[in-house]
């Protein structure tokens, strides 16, 4: 199939007709499109699926440019159209899908009817032939199926999710792709034909139906039960393949639940750390707090001292000169002076006569002893002063070791919340390593469940397989007894025969094939990720990544993005490498009965996850396997493709956005032969 042409009227931002053209150029066959982003390329690579199978994967139904729907009144239609010119099989077509939209009295955009779908071909005398609308789904089919499609029309986002389902043991489409594209299919529909399942019946099955049971009747009931043991059989198998399918997932799940685990195995050790930096934290505030209340009942007791300890010294400088405090007679109060007068005599004994020397001195005592002995009073204020100025001496050194306790208690206690916020957020982003095991156990076992009911089902269908072959032999050896029923197994025997002879040349052939495959891909692989890996692809189409023999280890390995879109990118390659191969034999080949169709490679961004050395490679290795390269790309990636691709480029075209809703298509140089 080869690309000539892709025209769009008023399909999203295309405003108008619009067409862009594709090289068909044998040694330039590459077309590049380049546009920043946001400015239609997307819009201009699902225009292809649309056309062909209607398909698109916008969140927005509707493909009419705005800027078209905008202008629009009441009850006004307008038509998206977009026609594709190519050429399959020597054969010119022009696919064309068409929409009609309407604007309703709200102004709201809504479609006129289904998509309209028309196929027209270039018949061998020139003129133009329509295919009948009940043919054009089928004649598309033979042109490119759709479940084909995706390896031909794809973006960097869709590669990566292939490599991945590579990866993953999601390979049963891709070897139907393979079969189909290498020309495999006719051999498995020659097969199916003659001994297949299903509505259709078998050419055997039609044998089998055509016995006649008159010359006895235990041929009715031999063919009866082994009917019954064909659906038991056919009943086992597609029961089979579901739990097949069913391990393929289930396999999926266990592994995305190992790597997931393996992520997040730290989660554990991260939650005892912040647990215990939270606890850490509590006891900072539990201490703090008494801290800082034994600080403040220091404080209130011993700061007023503190504060007036240089008046109470300045005080205390002035009395120690007074001499009223030497005079000061202690624990004697004025009632016990007064009462010595009165009697007479001293307690000493001495004779207190008003006049003599000792009444005069008691007299004089009277002033400095209480209830007026300033003198005491001075005495024990400056008793209290020396205390409260001794107590307090200390007290500066003491506060500010408990207050830079507490401020260091501050800044531990910020420490242990921002190490608690980081860990926070790391857990976070990860998951709970102890549900993921419960979830992990959960589908091991349901693996193991799958495995043991797949071995019951396969003992059970050796079973039947066993009793359907005898009473075949029985049947059989009734059936030859009669001359019309011995001319049904000898028809019976060539298609048995032929089918064995289709199956081990498919079987042969399969092998070929797929061991071509392997090696074309893994040359492929290496000339666009040359860091010592090579692929391994197994029966069943699996792909592993190896490493090359690196001391000793070639077990596989994880892949990063860009070899896992390398992995892609070569299988694709090789199978249309492949393709081209086989397309273009002489016919020598006794495999010439495998002839396929080559395809373009239409590519929305698909160097976006490349270094530079890489997109050298693609772009080297692209446009020599493939028959026709389309490569929709974004302007910083352009630069750098069309270095590499400068020799190859047989069209240009880039995008001229006028508005976020309005884009046109520049043409560049074309050369076409």
């Amino acid at each position: 199939m080869l690309l000539k042409s892709i025209k769009l009227t008023n399909f999203r931002q295309f405003k108008g007709e619009q067409v862009l053209l594709f090289s068909t150029h044998n040694r330039k066959n590459v077309t590049v499109v380049m546009g920043e982003n946001g400015s239609g390329k997307t819009s201009l690579a699902q225009a292809f699926t649309w056309c062909l199978y209607g398909k698109t994967d916008f969140d927005d139904p509707i493909l009419l440019c705005k800027t078209i729907s905008q202008t629009m009144v009441s009850n006004e239609e307008s038509k998206v159209r977009v026609a594709i010119e190519l050429v399959h099989s020597g054969t010119e077509y022009t696919i064309i899908s068409e929409q009609d939209y309407t604007k309703s009295s709200d102004g709201k955009i809504k479609p006129l009817g289904q998509r309209k779908f028309n196929i027209v071909y270039k018949a061998e005398d020139g003129q133009q032939e329509f295919i009948p609308d009940l043919q054009t789904d089928l004649r598309m089919k033979e042109i490119l199926p759709i479940e084909l499609s995706k390896y031909f029309f794809f973006d960097g986002e869709r590669i990566g999710n292939m490599s991945k389902d590579l990866k993953k043991g999601k390979s049963q489409e891709f070897a139907e792709a393979v079969r189909s594209l290498l020309g495999l299919n006719a051999l498995i529909n020659a097969m199916s034909h003659l001994k297949g399942k299903g509505a259709s019946k078998s050419v055997l099955k039609r044998y089998d139906e055509m016995y006649d049971s008159t010359s006895d009747r235990r041929i009715a009931e031999y063919t009866s039960k082994i009917d019954q043991y064909d659906e038991d059989i056919e009943r086992i198998e597609n029961t089979l393949e579901d739990h097949e399918r069913e391990c393929e997932r289930t396999d999926e799940k266990i592994r995305e639940l190992n790597d997931r685990i393996r992520r997040n195995e730290s989660s554990a050790d991260l939650a005892k750390q912040r647990d215990s930096l939270i606890s850490n934290q509590q006891q900072l505030i539990t201490y703090k707090k008494t801290q800082v209340s034994d600080l403040l009942k220091s404080f209130n007791k011993i700061a007023p001292v503190y504060f007036t300890k240089r008046m109470m010294r300045n005080c205390l400088e002035q009395l120690s000169d007074d001499n009223k405090l030497t005079k000061s007679v202690p624990d004697i109060h004025a009632r016990t002076i007064d009462q010595i007068l009165k009697s007479g005599r001293c307690i000493c004994g001495a004779e207190v006569i008003a006049g003599n020397s000792a009444y005069n001195e008691l007299n004089s005592l009277l002033e400095f002893i209480p209830p007026k002995s300033l003198g005491n009073m001075i005495d024990q204020f400056r008793l209290t002063c020396e205390s409260s100025v001794k107590a307090s001496d200390t007290f500066y050194s003491d506060f500010k070791e408990k207050y830079s306790g507490i401020l260091s208690f501050d800044a531990t206690y910020n420490e242990y919340e921002e190490k608690i916020t980081q860990i926070t957020s790391k857990l976070r982003d990860m998951e709970d390593v102890g549900k993921l095991q419960s979830e992990l156990t959960k589908y091991e076992k349901h693996k193991r469940d799958l495995t043991s009911s797949i071995n019951d089902l396969n003992r059970s269908r050796g079973s039947n397989e066993t009793n359907r072959e005898r009473i075949e032999s029985e049947r059989k050896e009734l059936t030859l007894k009669d001359k019309n029923n011995k001319q049904i197994e000898v028809y019976k025997a060539y298609a048995q025969y032929l089918y064995d002879v289709i199956y081990e040349q498919y079987t042969s052939e399969e092998e070929r094939v797929r061991n071509e495959l392997s090696t074309e891909i893994n040359g492929i692989f290496r000339t666009i990720y040359n860091g010592g890996f090579s692929l391994s692809l197994d029966d069943k189409y699996n792909v592993q990544v190896l490493v090359d023999d690196y001391n000793g280890y070639k077990d596989d390995v994880e892949t990063s993005t860009a070899q896992s879109i390398s992995i892609i990118f070569a299988f694709i390659a090789g199978v249309i490498k492949m393709a081209r191969k086989s397309h273009n034999s002489d016919g020598d080949s006794d495999s010439n009965i495998l002839v396929s169709e080559p395809y373009p490679l239409v590519m929305d961004a698909p160097l976006s996850s490349f270094d530079k050395t890489r997109i050298q490679t693609v772009c080297t290795v692209l446009p020599e396997v493939a028959e026709q390269v389309v490569i929709f790309i974004k302007d910083t990636d352009g630069e750098i493709a069309e270095q590499y691709l400068n020799k190859r480029i047989g069209s240009r075209a880039t995008f001229d956005k006028k508005n976020e809703f309005e884009t046109h298509i520049v043409k560049g140089d074309t050369y076409n032969v």
